[in-house]
Parts: C-alpha cells; structure tokens; sequence
C-alpha cells in the first residue's frame, strides 16, 4: 500500500466567540472541526459531504493553512505543515493548491486574466513575463478558454467562465493536491456538469489528487473514488463512493441520500420522504455521546451516553452504535 499523499490526524480547530466590542468578554468555542482523522491515496478524488455548517470548508481550509488549528497533525507528503515556518510553507505552497466557491469573488476585479493566473508564477518564481504569457495561454486551453481572452477583467466573463479561470490558475504552479470548496454551487444548473467534466479530466490527464468539497452527495457521486460524510466537525462516514451513495451505513448519510430529488417525477412523488428532525445542535455546545442523536429516527438512551466507535464494513465504515 502506497503511502498517502495527505493524512489529517486528530485535527481540530476551534473558534472563540466573544461579546462586546471595547471590554469583550469570551462567551464560547466553536468547535468546527473536532478530531477529525482522514486519509487521501495518491491519485484518488475524495469527496467530503455534509449539510451547511457541518465544518468541512473549515477542514478545507485548515489542510491549505488558511485556518489555524488548535490540535492534531496534517501530514501532506509525509511533512506536518502545521509544524512549517512561513517560509519553508511558502516553499511547500505550489504543491497544494485551492479552488474556491465563489468565483467573481476569489479573483481580483482589477486584474486582467493574464494577471490573475500568472501572478503564482510570478510570486514563486516560475517563470519571465514572456513564458508566462505562453503558459497563460496554454492553461486558458486546457479549461476550455480561448487565450486571446487573456486581457479581459472578470466581469466580462460569466460565472461558468470565471470558475473556468479559478481553476486555471490554481493549475497554474502544477500542483499534487487540490481542494475544491463547493466549484458548482454558485454556477447554473446547465454549467455545473461541465465544470465537474473538467476537473474529472484534469485529475486524470495530470495525475491531480483531489479534495471536492459540497453540500450534495449527488455532485460527488460520479466524480469521487471514495466519499467522507462529516456532521459537526466530525467525519460520521467514509467509504467507496458507490457504497455510500447506494448502501449508507450512517443515518444521516441515508438522510443525505434520501433528499436527493429523482428526474423521474413519477418516482418522486411517489417515494417515502424522510426529512430530518429539528436543525444541526451548535458546535459550541454538542451533544454528548454521538452528536447525531437528537435528530436520529433511530437513536436510544444509550447514543445519548456512548461515543460510538468505527463499524467496519466491506467498502465503507462508520460511527453508529445501530450499525448491525
């Protein structure tokens, strides 16, 4: 077995709530990401799912060091970047790159295209203004843009286009591992399947490791090799993508999967629904035992005492005290 490209042990990262502006008084901690430990094979798309809130754009962001975690370890490459100066992180940054949610607001308005996925080159020292204009436009090829836009602003392009240019740009430096928060949930329906068709074919013409970070299972299915489930900064899931989606062991991920609205609307007026109850608890106040508990349609006093451990299974395993 190869050794994992990315392996998160323990992480967690906490927020400190506070109250008032001049004699400010803490009031709570925000425990998004509480313990999570999960590992991503070379080559494989991960994706992490799981309702707003849930914490995983904060472990995104913790694994890019855009966040600072309070405890644990993420080994990328077998190198602890929490444990990395700024300098030697700087050193390790074009090898793990992000491609964020919004994309009008992940580029700078007053840079043109050239700029924007040129500028990483040029911080880091990859190349003269005259080879970045051929890499610029190469990279423009490659997502499915012609490089004679090139000196265009990016509000002359539509979203579709401008998530196009997002992902360019996080190409631009070569990257092993990227993290996409959410890619299509900002873009139309009718661009969405194209945006997750080129980011399936660059994974596999340049080899990419992937994290695809969104709220839908749906999304994720087709592209990812195995699916993590996260629910109050905890991974609840995680298994081979096919398993999970068609035989989920945890409660919400079946609560996750049954909110998947059918295109057969014969079907799907005729299905059983099975809404969750009551909202997600807070995280700066979480149940005790399984943090599922107080919306479970199946949970007894024993989830409300019990952390449940992992239940493995064939393809895919899970934190449940029901799993039979």
């Amino acid at each position: 077995m190869t050794e994992p490209i990315l392996d998160i042990i323990d992480l967690a990262v906490h927020f400190t709530v506070s109250k008032g502006f001049v004699f400010s008084r803490r009031i709570g901690t925000v425990k998004a990401v509480d313990g999570v430990c999960l590992q991503v094979e070379r080559g494989e798309v991960l994706g992490l799912v799981g309702e707003s809130g849930c914490g995983k754009t904060t472990l995104a962001r913790a694994v890019m060091q855009l966040e600072r975690a309070a405890a644990g370890k993420i080994l990328f490459e077998s190198v602890d970047l929490r444990a990395l100066s700024s300098l030697e992180l700087r050193t390790l940054r074009p090898r793990f790159q992000m491609i964020f949610q919004d994309p009008y607001a992940s580029l700078n308005p007053r840079m043109t295209v050239f700029d924007s996925i040129a500028e990483p080159l040029r911080v880091h020292g990859f190349a003269g203004r005259a080879h970045a204009k051929e890499h610029v436009g190469a990279l423009m090829e490659q997502v499915g843009l012609a490089p004679r836009f090139m000196r265009k602003y990016p509000h002359e392009f539509s979203g579709g286009q401008r998530q196009r240019i997002a992902i360019a740009r996080a190409l631009a430096l070569e990257p092993k591992l990227i993290i996409a928060d959410e890619p299509v949930s900002a873009l139309d329906v009718s661009v969405q399947a194209q945006i997750l068709n080129l980011l399936s074919g660059l994974c596999k013409d340049h080899a990419l490791t992937m994290i695809l970070v969104s709220h839908d299972l749906a999304v994720v299915r087709h592209l990812s090799h195995r699916i993590a489930v996260m629910y109050l900064g905890k991974i609840v899931e995680i298994g081979d993508a096919e398993s999970v989606f068609t035989s989920p062991l945890h409660p919400y991920t079946q609560a996750l999967v049954n909110a998947i609205p059918w295109p057969d609307p014969d079907y799907e007026a005729a299905r059983e629904k099975k809404p969750l109850r009551g909202d997600q608890p807070s995280p700066m106040n979480p149940p005790s035992g399984c943090p599922f508990h107080p919306r479970c349609p199946i949970a007894g006093p024993e989830c409300a005492r019990t952390v449940p451990d992992w239940v493995e299974r064939a393809r895919q395993r899970a934190t449940c005290l029901k799993i039979e």
